[in-house]
């Protein structure tokens, strides 16, 4: 009787299991993610001082329109624009809105719905500088947006050269920087940046070839036909236009007048007040960072004990291993691994990888890469007589170096573990390619959405600095009570 109500129990709970199993599935199936670039106003953006992180604009209305038609449930994610095409071929979204433009070249890497908004290229240049047409700007040097339609358009035209940066705001500092002569972008973003730099100039000139607005899809999508459908819905019932109204009409933030502005902001051109209502948004990325950092270095630094012991290892297999992993991740740039941690793995294991799981995985690898050379050093730095002392004793090889060893090394190279420490806070920051909104993500976007560059990045390195420096000085209060215990 009591197996039978065990057995009985069992199937109750594995059938429980089932419907459960049955329930997220389904949920995941009405649930669709849009992958764009959130640092394009009025594309898409974030009004950090209303709604923080949510992700808002033009491209994000028509995305909820038309998932809710469709019955879907919409998930945004943000990431760097020159990622977008690379998470849809992983498998990271469903589709990708980020006013891209379905070139020959795309194409063949994704699909494209209908164009669903069309707009005219713009050159931007310092004010005064007559660079108002395409044949202009023969013999000058152009900034256009890394993998935007701007930049297949300006490698057409002759003479040219092309500067190619990731961000519109990026643009707009090389011209005021007079770095590149102009820059071209699209009409639609021009008018933001047009209403919030008075020292720039910016004319429209016309398309040589279809340029437009579409929705990128993974090669075979079944949802392009069903996007179609809506689109062109939107379209004759005027749901477009409506919304095209709203958010191109928007009001964009002004200039202070200069009786109002501040004697910092007069001198050197910086106005620090503009970003005072986004400042709870930036400093919730100090969590972010400091959560990549402390669990980076954690295991990175077990990790780096054990690739040490490996390297001075009398089993040569663990040191031929050991030598090779660190020659591989000090060998290759920590961007480069990044990325592919976190575009690959779903596409090589079906594993969809978390940004968070991606970055302390690859920061966890390569900093165990540097700190097993350090700690190696440190072991090797320790007097010989203290081994030949525990062997002679029969103290057990685990022992001694645990309780011998490793403790000495670790105090000669406290202050190389801290550089370590130091250089993994700051390479955090790389974090937001792949759409981590850390302390450096959260300033570029507050910087693209108040149409800004200097001020929220002037910030965010001020916030940094204070954190190096509480981590120097909890250091040396560290380094200090283990010479006095010595």
């Amino acid at each position: 009787m009591k197996r039978l109500k065990l057995k009985s129990m069992l199937a109750a709970i594995a059938i429980a299991f089932c419907l459960i199993a049955i329930a997220s599935y389904a949920q995941a199936n009405k649930t669709l993610t849009l992958a764009t670039s959130p640092d394009y106003p009025p594309y898409e953006f974030k009004d950090t001082a209303v709604s923080g992180n949510e992700i808002i604009g033009f491209d994000i209305d028509i995305a909820k329109y038309i998932t809710k038609e469709l019955g879907y449930e919409l998930k945004v994610v943000g990431m760097d624009f020159n990622g977008l095409i690379p998470a849809l071929q992983a498998g990271r979204a469903d589709f990708v809105m980020a006013g891209m433009t379905p070139t020959a070249e795309r194409k063949k890497n994704v699909d494209f719905s209908d164009l669903y908004y069309e707009a005219q290229n713009t050159i931007v240049a310092n004010k005064g500088s007559n660079l108002t047409k395409a044949e202009d700007l023969a013999g000058k040097k152009v900034g256009v947006q890394l993998g935007s339609i701007q930049q297949e358009a300006v490698k057409k035209m002759p003479g040219v050269q092309l500067a190619a940066l990731n961000r519109i705001p990026d643009i707009i500092q090389e011209i005021k920087s007079n770095r590149i002569a102009a820059g071209v972008i699209e009409d639609t973003v021009a008018t933001g940046y047009a209403a919030a730099n008075p020292d720039l100039e910016f004319n429209t000139i016309p398309n040589t070839e279809e340029s437009g607005s579409a929705i990128a899809f993974p090669k075979g999508s079944r949802l392009v036909p069903e996007f179609n459908r809506v689109l062109q819905q939107m379209k004759a019932s005027g749901q477009i236009k409506e919304l095209a109204t709203k958010w191109f009409s928007r009001p964009i933030p002004q200039e202070p007048a200069q009786a109002n502005q501040p004697a910092v902001a007069s001198k050197f051109g910086l106005d620090f007040g503009k970003i005072l209502p986004s400042l709870p948004y930036i400093l919730s990325g100090i969590w972010v960072t400091l959560t990549f950092t402390l669990l980076s270095a954690f295991l990175g630094f077990i990790w780096g004990i054990v690739l040490s012991l490996f390297k001075i290892s009398s089993i040569k297999p663990l040191f031929w291993f050991a030598t090779a992993y660190t020659s591989i991740f000090r060998g290759t740039p920590l961007i480069l691994q990044l990325t592919l941690v976190y575009f690959a793995t779903p596409q090589l294991t079906g594993y969809n990888i978390s940004a968070l799981q991606a970055g302390v995985i690859t920061f966890f690898l390569n900093s165990g890469a540097y700190i097993s050379e350090t700690i190696r050093a440190g072991i090797q730095a320790v007097d010989k007589g203290q081994k030949e002392a525990a062997e002679s004793l029969g103290v057990p090889y685990k022992l001694m170096m645990g309780d011998i060893i490793l403790p000495q090394a670790l105090k000669n190279i406290l202050p190389a573990l801290v550089n370590e420490s130091i250089a993994l806070l700051k390479d955090s920051a790389l974090v937001s390619v792949i759409g981590v909104e850390d302390l450096l993500r959260r300033g570029t976007i507050v910087g693209a959405e108040k149409y800004i560059y200097f001020e929220p990045l002037i910030f965010v390195g001020v916030i940094y600095y204070l954190m190096v420096l509480s981590l120097t000085w909890g250091a040396n209060v560290l380094e200090r009570r283990l010479q006095t215990s010595s």
